[in-house]
């Protein structure tokens, strides 16, 4: 299991990934995330799913781009130039993986700006290749472990939420999966693109980098429980006095 997050505002884009890869019994740490140059411009493309498919496509993308020469004045192109190198994976690979016990399963996210485009793009692309796009409509997408970075993002995102806010949600929702999954784990790779800038900036983080915002969010949501109206629990529980 990983955890993939895609953000998708008026200001830009947002892109978070652990780094935990599990294969049979061994955990080690591998990125999930990468940044293509296409002529000046800036796309990354996050992927959850077999390992060996992810990094041929990927490596047949990079070819496209480099020995073909290959360019997109639409993200849908690139999205679609993505997908197509799936397709050619598992006309390769999926039956033998299959007959190896393997489900050909890698799921995709692909975000960035394009010089045609009229602002950023993410696109969210299925094992078959096919994609669809990540807009106002929903303005986020999860692949890999979604049970607990959902509800925050739910109620909060907006188109119109800002850039650092995004960052803010994207990375708690990143948290609650972290504190509640044993299968994702730091460090994380972040991927933050500005509207317009047509270059995509990178970091990574460690647990120890961001363990006192998480502390912090701790605190802020036990001081939002005990600030909550208890009248409605009056016939369930009996109340002792407070102490003047």
């Amino acid at each position: 299991m990983t955890f993939c997050l895609g953000i998708k505002v008026k200001e830009g884009l947002v892109a978070i990934a652990d780094t935990r890869i599990t294969a049979g019994n061994e955990v080690y740490s591998n990125k999930k995330i990468s940044i293509h140059e296409v002529q000046k411009h800036s796309l990354f493309i996050m992927t959850a799913g077999l390992r060996s498919v992810r990094d041929k496509a990927v490596t047949y993308f990079n070819q496209a781009i480099e020995k073909e020469e290959a360019s997109y004045d639409f993200m849908f192109e690139a999205a679609t130039a993505f997908g197509n190198m799936l397709k050619k994976v598992a006309s390769e690979d999926r039956d033998s993986l299959e007959k190896e016990g393997y489900h050909f399963n890698l799921h995709a996210l692909v975000g960035g700006q394009m010089s045609q485009d009229k602002e950023h793009k993410l696109f969210l692309i299925f094992p078959e290749g096919n994609w669809i796009e990540i807009n106002e409509g929903l303005n986020y997408q999860i692949i890999g472990n979604s049970n607990y970075g959902k509800p925050l993002l739910n109620r909060n995102l907006t188109a119109e939420t800002s850039l650092k806010d995004a960052l803010k949600m994207g990375f708690l929702s990143f948290d609650a999966t972290q504190v509640s999954s044993n299968d994702v784990d730091y460090p994380i790779d972040v991927v933050v693109y500005e509207k317009n800038s047509f270059h995509a900036k990178e970091i990574r983080l460690s647990k120890e980098d961001m363990q006192s915002i998480s502390d912090d969010w701790n605190i802020a949501l036990r001081n939002s429980l005990e600030g909550i109206d208890e009248k409605w629990m009056e016939n369930l529980i009996s109340f002792s006095p407070k102490p003047a």
